[in-house]
């Protein structure tokens, strides 16, 4: 089974034969081409052409993260999954503008449904926040009215912002969240957020790669403010089921502490040890099984991403509606 791999260690990556070698103080570590799925690079690596083109080869996506763990970029072989009629309906129902917001509009529908879930679930193990869970419910109400992306896009923002306050009621006491801030993080929350949302970007865009999709094509988020947005579009659906419910976790159970994040001038950031931390939670996330209701069999986090692309296929090409994926458990 291919795997995610994540390399925080500094020194060499090189290919030999059908294998890659990491090449480190500690010595050297084989990583069979036929394992990787997807390949995440934390530390100060070299690496050359030869390597690449291998890496193409294979159809591996690399992504890429700074000493501070921002996520900068991504080597994104070329497309082997390309039909020309899915480009062209996917350019088709971005160009329209009822077909686009009808897409965007169960984007937005579906991460609010997951948030929901979300919040109540604490509420039902005694958190106070049920005034949240009312207001969120109002602004869902009027998805179905709205016009426009702009005013769907305020929608999402609102509620966000809204379910973004009651982390202090469901999170325990250190971890105060006060206010999101992005670039950079002011403090352990948002680091936290922003750094998951980064992981999850990256996998959402992976499996963009295995289909037939254009990544830089999308319908809630503008495909001119970054190459890859429609991966910006999934990640709405998955950030409550995934990255929150990570966050919570580590938090609640007292597996990460102040001590795994570095805060320097006027930013937060995980150091190695807290990053490792939250990777291995992310990687046992996307692992993790569910019995599908359509399906009828076991499929993991990971490829439930992969399943929303298809939807979209389908919805793209006249075959079947697309229904945001909504949290049924």
């Amino acid at each position: 089974m291919e795997k995610n791999y994540y390399i925080l260690k500094s020194g060499r990556l090189k290919r030999k034969d059908n294998t890659l070698y990491l090449e480190t103080k500690e010595g050297n570590k084989p990583i069979p081409i036929n394992d990787i799925h997807t390949l995440y690079l934390f530390g100060e690596l070299d690496l050359n052409t030869k390597l690449l083109n291998f890496l193409a080869q294979n159809k591996i996506l690399v992504h890429l993260f700074n000493y501070y763990g921002f996520y900068t970029g991504s080597f994104y072989p070329k497309e082997y999954l390309q039909a020309g009629l899915v480009i062209v309906n996917q350019a088709k129902f971005y160009l329209d503008p009822e077909k686009r917001l009808g897409i965007a509009k169960q984007f937005v529908e579906s991460a609010l449904y997951n948030i929901l879930k979300n919040i109540s679930h604490y509420k039902n193990e005694g958190k106070d926040v049920e005034e949240t869970l009312e207001k969120i419910r109002e602004y869902m109400k009027g998805i179905p009215d709205v016009k426009s992306i702009s005013a769907l896009m305020g929608i999402e923002g609102s509620s966000r912002n809204c379910y973004y306050r009651c982390f202090d009621k469901i999170l325990r006491s250190g971890f105060e969240f006060e206010k999101r801030t992005r670039r950079p993080p002011e403090n352990m929350i948002n680091c936290l957020i922003s750094f998951g949302n980064s992981l999850l970007y990256t996998s959402c865009l992976t499996e963009i790669y295995h289909t037939q999709l254009n990544p830089s094509v999308s319908f809630l988020h503008e495909p001119f403010e970054r190459r890859f947005s429609l991966a910006l579009d999934i990640a709405e659906i998955f950030k409550p089921i995934i990255v929150d419910k990570i966050i919570f976790n580590l938090i609640n159970n007292q597996i990460i502490k102040e001590s795994h994040f570095d805060k320097k001038l006027n930013f937060c950031y995980l150091n190695e040890d807290g990053r490792r931390l939250f990777l291995q939670q992310f990687d046992e996330k996307l692992k993790t099984t569910i019995n599908h209701k359509d399906l009828k069999r076991k499929v993991s986090y990971q490829y439930l991403i992969r399943l929303e692309c298809y939807k979209l296929i389908k919805h793209l090409l006249e075959d079947k509606e697309y229904k945001g994926f909504q949290i049924w458990w």
